[in-house]
């Protein structure tokens, strides 16, 4: 009851972080849409029929061109706010998408997913480091993972409207979801021009009367406020309000190295799990699968985006009851065994498309992958990367990590249609191979955060870890 009446009763800081989410939302309706947009009858008339690594190019490049800005927006931020940035970031992105749903040549599109994905670098990781700010301890973990439950919305959304819109008898077939995006990137550009600065910035750029205002119109009392946001830490030391590229060693400094490459391992290798893959190309896996028709595995991607959707709601709202480490281990130890299980059904030739229960099996194992995903690694790892870091290098840091996840959820989406098209089974194994590595190293180098305080949390880089004191060993045997 008390987790229900937070969320009908909202305060200051979550309408904030809910309508900056609108980012989230965006980022997971071109995920829902573009796969199934370039396998309808009207993009081929216009665009022809795209091969295997020309549909790959063609999806992936949003991500490609988003790891570009993403990699200095933190710095952008820090010097003119989150919100300014997120803003400008909208404003490209509204562009990118009226460029693609315009488009008459493959080219155009194609310029016009490169700006989308522009716009989205500069937004997504600010969104993601504003809710952070703004967001008591408390709270941190369910309004973090806001952005991921919008972008799970989006892709069920996406995938929906496409299975409606196909059956428009005109090029409005392929061209509605883009016109649906951008009005919502022109609201979300709106909205920054009424939503509070992060009360963390204004401090750090020595306007304390603004940031208490700022505090009280979030709804965080004053206590909590000089608890959690203004109390004092060497490691949050402030930024210079102007960040230079030089400046950007100081993340790898030796104080804040493990930081920095934690937060950079854990958003680049959750994308390496594979799960673009199967947003991206969810149709042409249940098809693969043995599903009898398009419409068929069409309906499939549209039920495994409303059961994602449906377990997204209380992951989310009860993020912050079950331990970061807890999520990111059993989670991925989830995510690996059902690649296994699938590449190791393809490999021994027990999923045909006519009959035999292999190809149920495959088909509730992309199911199980999703749900499992969405309910853990989907929402820890924003959290997690946001969190771990001072003040000091949280944009900065975040930049970087956000941009490495940019690539690997381009070479994902870029290379699954390519993989599938030479191997049915060793993709999985590939993916399966990936995300179990990535358990073990987290499990040996993540420390707990659950429910601390931003500035508390650099406490548990400086006090022993078991998996540090292995590679301290380890180093001095060799």
């Amino acid at each position: 009851m008390e987790v229900a009446s937070r969320w009908f009763r909202p305060s200051g800081y979550t309408l904030a972080a809910s309508i900056i989410s609108i980012g989230g939302l965006l980022n997971g309706y071109d995920t829902g849409c573009i796969g199934a947009v370039t396998t309808m009858p009207y993009f081929e008339m216009t665009f022809g029929v795209l091969s295997p690594t020309i549909r790959g190019f063609t999806v992936s490049l949003i991500m490609l061109m988003g790891a570009v800005p993403s990699f200095f927006s933190g710095q952008l931020a820090d010097r003119f706010g989150h919100l300014r940035i997120v803003m400008v970031g909208a404003l490209v992105f509204a562009l990118g998408v009226i460029l693609e749903g315009s488009a008459s040549q493959l080219s155009m599109f194609l310029v016009g997913r490169a700006l989308a994905g522009i716009g989205e670098g500069l937004w997504l990781t600010n969104v993601s480091v504003y809710i952070t700010e703004i967001s008591p301890a408390a709270r941190r973990g369910a309004l973090v993972s806001l952005p991921q439950f919008m972008a799970t919305l989006g892709v069920c959304t996406g995938y929906f409207t496409c299975y409606g819109s196909i059956h428009i008898d005109s090029s409005i077939a392929w061209r509605l979801p883009f016109i649906i995006m951008g009005v919502l990137a022109v609201i979300m550009a709106g909205s920054c021009l009424y939503l509070p600065q992060s009360p963390r910035w204004l401090q750090i750029h020595g306007r304390r009367g603004e940031a208490l205002r700022v505090v009280e119109r979030l709804g965080i009392s004053s206590a909590e406020a000089e608890k959690d946001i203004f109390a004092p830490s060497v490691d949050n030391a402030p930024p210079k309000a102007t960040m230079t590229l030089s400046d950007f060693s100081l993340v790898f400094n030796k104080q804040y190295r493990m930081r920095t490459s934690l937060g950079i391992f854990i958003l680049g290798m959750i994308q390496l799990c594979g799960i673009d893959g199967v947003l991206y190309y969810a149709p042409t896996l249940f098809t693969q699968a043995g599903l009898p028709s398009g419409t068929a595995s069409f309906l499939a991607s549209g039920l495994s985006a409303i059961l994602m959707l449906a377990i997204s709601i209380p992951a989310s709202l009860y993020a912050d009851n079950w331990g970061r480490r807890t999520s990111v281990i059993t989670g991925g130890i989830g995510l690996s065994g059902c690649m296994f299980v699938i590449g190791g059904l393809y490999a021994a030739d027990n999923v045909h498309a006519s009959a035999g229960a292999g190809r149920w099996f495959v088909i509730v194992l992309i199911f199980c992958f999703a749900l499992l995903y969405v309910s853990t690694w989907g929402i820890v790892g924003k959290i997690y990367a946001s969190e771990v870091q001072p003040a000091k290098t949280r944009a900065a840091a975040n930049s970087l990590a956000q941009g490495l996840g940019f690539f690997t959820n381009w070479l994902v989406a870029f290379a699954t249609p390519i993989f599938l098209a030479h191997s049915s089974y060793g993709t999985y194994f590939l993916f399966g191979g990936l995300s179990l590595f990535t358990v073990v190293v987290l499990a040996m180098f993540m420390p707990e955060t659950q429910g601390q305080s931003l500035e508390s949390i650099q406490d548990a880089f400086h006090a022993p870890h078991w998996g540090r004191q292995l590679r301290s060993i380890v180093s001095s045997l060799g």
